[in-house]
C-alpha cells in the first residue's frame, strides 16, 4: 500500500517545506539529512585534447543508493564509454572494490567532445575517493591523465606535453604514466610519473605531496646536418637554396631525373638557424598530440617530412574523427618536401593553398573546430615531362609536346603563385661527376643565413615571407627606374598581385644576405629570374 500524497500549501512556504520533509521521511524511512550522507561525490581534474590545446575537463563521480549501474554523460565517445570495463578490472586487480551502487559519471564541460582512453585514471581515482577507499585531500592540487590496463598498469597517452603545460599554467601538478615522463619533462611545471594505479593512489594518500623528480630534458645541440658539399655542381640551385633558407621562402625545382633535386632539398634544414626553445616546444606539442613523441630524440631539430605522392588530402593536412595533425603540421618550423609534384592528385595539392598563406590548418567538424600550426617551408621537385628527359635532351625525350604540357599543367596557377622560387636544375656533365669537384663550405653559408634571419627579426619581428603589403611598401622602397623595371617585368611574365609581392619579398631577402638596407636593380633582377613561370606554362 503506497503512502498518501503530501499536499503543499503555496501560501505558507515554511509549512510547505516541513510537509515535504515529513513526506520524504515517511517515504524513505529516515531523515533527509541521513539520506544525504549516503550520497558520495568526488571531483577530479584532467585534460582533454583539442588540436595542440588541452582544455580542462572535470570528472564528477556520484554514488547513490539503488541498483548497481553506471551511467556516463558529457559527450563521451566509444573509447571513453569502454573505460568502465577497463577501470573495473584495474581496480579489482589492484586490490580495490568496485562500488556496487548507482554510479553517475559526468565529464564537464558537457559540450566538449571527449575521446580516447586518457580519462581512465581520473575515473578510477574518482570512484575510489567517492567510495571512501582513497583520501581525496590532494584532488584540488593535481590533475591526472592516463590509460589503464586491465592489470592496473598505466599506459601512455598522446597529448601529454600540452596537458603538462596547461596544468602548470593553473598551478596544479600532473599525474601521468611513467612512459610519458620524459616527454612531459620538456615543459615547465611539476609532474608525477606513476607506473600503475597503486602508485598513483599511494601518491595521493601522502600527507604532503612529495617534490617530483622531473628529469631535465637532454637538449643535445643538433649537428650541422647534411652538407651541400655532397652535391656536385648545381651552383645556381645551391644559391637559390640559400635564398630560400634566408627568407623562409618556398621553392620549386624543375629538372630531369637524377640531377640532385632530392639531395638539395634534404640539405635545406642544415642551412637553417637552430630552433628557439619556444619553437621546439611547438614542434614537440604537435608530435605529442599525434602520438609520435615517446622521448626526447629529435627535440630541437627541424623536421623534414617527405610524404609519398599517393598520400591523401587528409594525410597531408590532417583529419579523421577525432581530428589528428597531418604532414603539414608535423613539418611545422621545418621543411616539407614533395617529390614528383605532378604525380600528386590535383585535389590533394589544392588543400595546401590555405596553409601556405595562413601558416595553420583548420579542421572543421560538426561539434568542433580544431587548429594546428603549419608554418613550414615547401620544397617541391618535378620533372619537365613524364619521361623526365625534355630539359636534358629534347631529341631523347619520347613524350609528345601536348603530353609534356598536360603533365606540367597538373600544377595550378594559384599554387605556383604561392611558391616564391622557381628554378631549373639541369643535368651535370659526366666529366664533373667523375671529377667529384667540391667547392662548398657550408659554415659561411649558415652564418650568412643566420645573419639574414637576425636582420629580419630585428626589423619586423618576422621572416620576409610573412611581410604584408604595408610592410613591403616600407621595407622595399624602389627608385622610379627600378619601379618601372618591375612593372615591365610583371606585365611580360603575367605576374599576379600575389606573385609580385613574393618577388619583392625575395628581393628583400637577397638584399639582407648582402647586408643592404635598400633594394637595387640587381636584387630585383635576381628575384625575377627565380620566377620561371614561362618554363612551367610552355
Amino acid at each position: 500500500m503506497g503512502h498518501p500524497p503530501v499536499r503543499l500549501d503555496a501560501r505558507d512556504p515554511v509549512a510547505s517545506s516541513a510537509a515535504a520533509r515529513a513526506g520524504a521521511e515517511r517515504r524513505w524511512g529516515h531523515s533527509v539529512n541521513e539520506r544525504a550522507t549516503a550520497v558520495s561525490l568526488a571531483v577530479v581534474h584532467t585534460r582533454a585534447s583539442l588540436g595542440v590545446d588541452a582544455p580542462a575537463v572535470t570528472v564528477e563521480v556520484h554514488l547513490s543508493p539503488g541498483l548497481p549501474s553506471l551511467q556516463m554523460v558529457g559527450l563521451p565517445d566509444s573509447a571513453v564509454r569502454e573505460s568502465r570495463d577497463r577501470v573495473r578490472s584495474a581496480m579489482m586487480t589492484s586490490g580495490y572494490q568496485f562500488p556496487q551502487r548507482r554510479i553517475t559519471i559526468n565529464l564537464a564541460p558537457a559540450d566538449l567532445p571527449k575521446d580516447g582512453a586518457r580519462f581512465d585514471l581520473a575515473i578510477a581515482i574518482g570512484l575510489l575517493v567517492a567510495s571512501e577507499q582513497l583520501d581525496g585531500r590532494h584532488l584540488d592540487a593535481v590533475e591526472v591523465i592516463g590509460e589503464l590496463a586491465l592489470t592496473g598498469e598505466l599506459r601512455p597517452v598522446p597529448g601529454v606535453l600540452p596537458a603538462k603545460r596547461a596544468a602548470a599554467a593553473t598551478g596544479r601538478r600532473l599525474i601521468l604514466p611513467l612512459a610519458n615522463h620524459e616527454e612531459a619533462g620538456l615543459a615547465a611545471g611539476d609532474g608525477h610519473a606513476c607506473a600503475n594505479l597503486l602508485a598513483a593512489c599511494a601518491l595521493l594518500s601522502c600527507a604532503d605531496l612529495p617534490v617530483p623528480a622531473t628529469p631535465a630534458p637532454r637538449r643535445t645541440p643538433p649537428g650541422p646536418g647534411l652538407s651541400l658539399d655532397d652535391v656536385v655542381g648545381q651552383r645556381d640551385a645551391k644559391w637559390a637554396l640559400v635564398v630560400a633558407a634566408a627568407g623562409g621562402h618556398n621553392l620549386l625545382m624543375l629538372g630531369p631525373a637524377g640531377t640532385g633535386k632530392t639531395m638539395l632539398a634534404r640539405r635545406l634544414p642544415g642551412l637553417l638557424p637552430p630552433l628557439q626553445d619556444k619553437e621546439s616546444l611547438e614542434i614537440a606539442s604537435v608530435h605529442s598530440v599525434a602520438g609520435r613523441l615517446r622521448g626526447l630524440e629529435g627535440f630541437g631539430v627541424r623536421p623534414f617530412r617527405d610524404p609519398h605522392h599517393t598520400a591523401s588530402a587528409a594525410a597531408l593536412v590532417g583529419g579523421g574523427n577525432p581530428p589528428r595533425p597531418g604532414e603539414v603540421s608535423r613539418a611545422h618550423r621545418g621543411v616539407r618536401f614533395l617529390d614528383e609534384l605532378p604525380e600528386f592528385e590535383r585535389r590533394v595539392l589544392e588543400v595546401l593553398r590555405e596553409p601556405l598563406e595562413s601558416g595553420e590548418v583548420v579542421i572543421a567538424r560538426a561539434r568542433m573546430s580544431v587548429r594546428y600550426p603549419a608554418r613550414f617551408q615547401l620544397v617541391a621537385a618535378m620533372n619537365p615531362c613524364p619521361a623526365g628527359r625534355a630539359c636534358e635532351s629534347p631529341e631523347l625525350c619520347q613524350c609528345a609536346p601536348d603530353q609534356a604540357r598536360r603533365y606540367r599543367a597538373r600544377i595550378s596557377g594559384p599554387l605556383l603563385d604561392r611558391i616564391d622560387l622557381h628554378i631549373q636544375v639541369p643535368a651535370v656533365p659526366a666529366a664533373s661527376l667523375l671529377a667529384m669537384r667540391r667547392d662548398n663550405d657550408d659554415a659561411p653559408l649558415r652564418r650568412r643565413v643566420a645573419d639574414a634571419h637576425a636582420r629580419q627579426w630585428q626589423r619586423r619581428g618576422k621572416l620576409n615571407r610573412e611581410l604584408d603589403a604595408d610592410e613591403l611598401q616600407a621595407d622595399c622602397a624602389l627608385a622610379p627606374a627600378s619601379r618601372a623595371l618591375l612593372e615591365r617585368a610583371a606585365e611580360r611574365l603575367e605576374l599576379s598581385a600575389r606573385a609580385l609581392h613574393r618577388v619583392l619579398r625575395v628581393a628583400r631577402t637577397i638584399a639582407d644576405l648582402a647586408d643592404r638596407a635598400t633594394l637595387d636593380d640587381d636584387d630585383l633582377m635576381q628575384a625575377l629570374s627565380f620566377r620561371q613561370l614561362d618554363v612551367l606554362r610552355s
